[in-house]
């Protein structure tokens, strides 16, 4: 997994004390397939990276990509019960096999730095093998070749950063009741800042050299609001880009444009009605949920409601994708 590192004016623009547990709604995806949504409280996050701890505001995470965890006790333990795998007695082999399998998701580490390493020269024979070991605990635990070994946040939708999140379980209240969830059972969380005086804003930059709506690498922005239905919001948007695939003509979020000529255009917009959603291209455009695969017209400017519920996404609207753009917009969504 690639990782794109903040620029250092924008890491110490988060570096700051530690502060209370904050109110987030959280949309847990678990290695077993299953999911849990619900709300919960939320310090800002303590990331230990290969560069420093860098403390990153609740308000600014988007989403977290858990890594496959491990501490220094399972850490060790695997490595005695590896030891044992080259035993000539299968018993022992056997009885080692088992208990490595039951440390879970926390001997991966382990057994893959064991399996890695030259200095370990052991031949093993039958079904009591590291290797094996290693897939089953894959397969049990879900983990893939797409799997990091770090944790990865999403900040703002736009920059990516791995460490480690050291945290031992998550508690979320649902509508089943109060779910303490370990570490080790989470894939990822979706999370959505709960602002405390009731007025959420958020602040989100679509670049025009990859948030275009037919980008399908990435071209969507996840904002990490998850909008109830019929719940109210309103995204405001400024900025100009210039986009290649369109003769390289100026565009603000309004779809009023500039010629590659200098000669400016009105929103073309104005050929629908003003209340149509279909959206003109240089829009800003939204939808609601990932497998949407409907362009709603936001505009420089748009008031209303939610017609399902899901997760907001952002993007620049042209039915061509061209990374040659160049620009921004800035684009602020507040709900009620």
């Amino acid at each position: 997994m690639k990782i794109k590192f903040l620029t250092s004016l924008t890491l110490s623009a988060f570096a700051f004390f530690v502060s209370a547990q904050k109110p987030v709604e959280l949309s847990l995806k678990l290695r077993d397939g299953s999911n849990v949504s619900g709300t919960s409280t939320m310090a800002d996050i303590n990331l230990i990276t290969d560069y420093g701890k860098l403390v990153i505001p609740t308000k600014n995470v988007t989403s977290i990509q858990v890594g496959i965890p491990t501490d220094k006790a399972s850490y060790d333990k695997a490595k005695s019960f590896l030891s044992q795998l080259g035993n000539t007695n299968e018993e022992v082999r056997r009885a080692a096999y088992e208990e490595l399998v039951k440390i879970g998701i926390k001997a991966i580490p382990a057994i893959s730095d064991y399996i890695n390493d030259p200095k370990n020269t052991d031949e093993y024979n039958g079904e009591f093998t590291p290797d094996n070991a290693l897939n089953e605990l894959k397969s049990n635990a879900n983990v893939d070749e797409y799997t990091d070994g770090k944790d990865i946040i999403d900040i703002d939708g736009q920059y990516t950063i791995g460490g480690t999140y050291e945290f031992s379980k998550i508690e979320v209240k649902t509508e089943y009741g109060n779910l303490s969830i370990p570490k080790e059972k989470i894939k990822s969380i979706d999370v959505m800042f709960i602002s405390g005086d009731g007025s959420n804003e958020f602040s989100f930059k679509l670049v025009a050299s990859k948030n275009i709506s037919a980008n399908t690498a990435g071209g969507w922005l996840k904002t990490g609001i998850k909008l109830k239905n019929a719940q109210h919001f309103t995204i405001t948007a400024s900025g100009e880009v210039v986009l290649a695939s369109l003769s390289n003509q100026k565009y603000k979020p309004d779809g009023s444009y500039e010629s590659s000529t200098g000669e400016k255009y009105p929103t073309t917009t104005d050929e629908y009605s003003s209340t149509t959603t279909y959206p003109a291209y240089g829009n800003v455009v939204y939808k609601i949920g990932e497998a949407s695969t409907t362009a709603l017209k936001a505009g420089a400017k748009y008031s209303g409601s939610a017609t399902s519920a899901g997760m907001l996404y952002l993007a620049i609207y042209e039915t061509v994708y061209n990374a040659s753009n160049t620009g921004s917009y800035n684009v602020k969504v507040s709900l009620k």
